[in-house]
């Protein structure tokens, strides 16, 4: 194994450049050390002006996401052994405007992600609830969620999904699959309001079912399961809105 391995990061200060350019930066290559190890070996080491995002360094955070060879990754997982001899390019995770060099901004989804209501949400008028009560759920009950529930914000999915390229009016694998994490606990009674605002052309009906949202997920989410289950409950409550037009909502 060769001692060093070149790491070809995108820099970009908006304050001074036009555009984008390359920086190159040789890296110890050690066979513990990750993409992530490299980029801190730059900005402590090398250069200090270096800017990218990082926290937890576990794969739970999800701030350390970029593109690593032109796919979407969590740098803190991603070992540059991997990519021996190299070089290896870093780039700002695609589909988000950058602010400066791989830190991009997010503002986007943060906008678009309460629209789903992605917390419980209860009808309880109806019923007497003591104040502290607790909803108690089986191992069933928990499971039939889980997966869904996994989701840590990275924004590989929406890197990777050719759709949110083209139309930034959609409202992105991350977000559906939430409101579907939601939608299948059974503490929940809010499916009909998120259905309401994913049943349009930009919830996911914008979607192709190309898959590569899922593909990149490091939690496993399979936001693309979740959009094509959504599509699915989004055509039956059509029938029965035309079928029962009383009684369809």
């Amino acid at each position: 194994m060769a001692d060093s391995i070149r790491l070809q990061v995108s820099r970009y200060r908006p304050d001074t450049d036009a555009e984008p350019h390359w920086q190159e930066y040789d890296v110890p290559l050690r066979k513990e050390w990750t993409v992530l190890d490299g980029l801190n070996h730059v900005k402590n080491e090398i250069d200090p002006t270096l800017s990218f995002r990082w926290s937890c360094r576990m794969g739970i955070c999800g701030s350390c996401g970029m593109d690593v060879d032109g796919e979407p990754k969590l740098t803190c997982g991603t070992f540059l052994t991997d990519y021996e001899p190299g070089p290896v390019t870093v780039e700002p995770l695609a589909n988000f405007p950058v602010v400066r060099d791989l830190v991009v901004d997010l503002s986007d989804f943060m906008a678009k992600l309460p629209r789903v209501k992605p917390w419980i949400i209860r009808d309880d008028d109806h019923r007497t609830v003591e104040p502290d009560v607790e909803y108690l759920q089986t191992p069933e009950e928990l499971d039939a969620y889980k997966q869904f529930s996994m989701c840590i914000n990275c924004m590989l999915c929406y890197a990777a999904c050719p759709v949110y390229g083209l139309d930034p009016e959609f409202i992105g694998p991350a977000a559906i699959a939430l409101a579907e994490r939601y939608d299948l606990d059974s503490r929940d009674q809010g499916t009909r309001e998120r259905l309401d605002v994913l049943i349009e052309h930009e919830g996911v009906w914008g979607c192709t079912f190309v898959g590569e949202c899922t593909r990149v997920c490091p939690q496993h989410v399979d936001p693309a399961a979740a959009i094509q289950r959504y599509k699915l409950k989004a055509a039956m409550a059509t029938v029965k809105a035309f079928l029962l037009p009383r009684g369809g909502r």
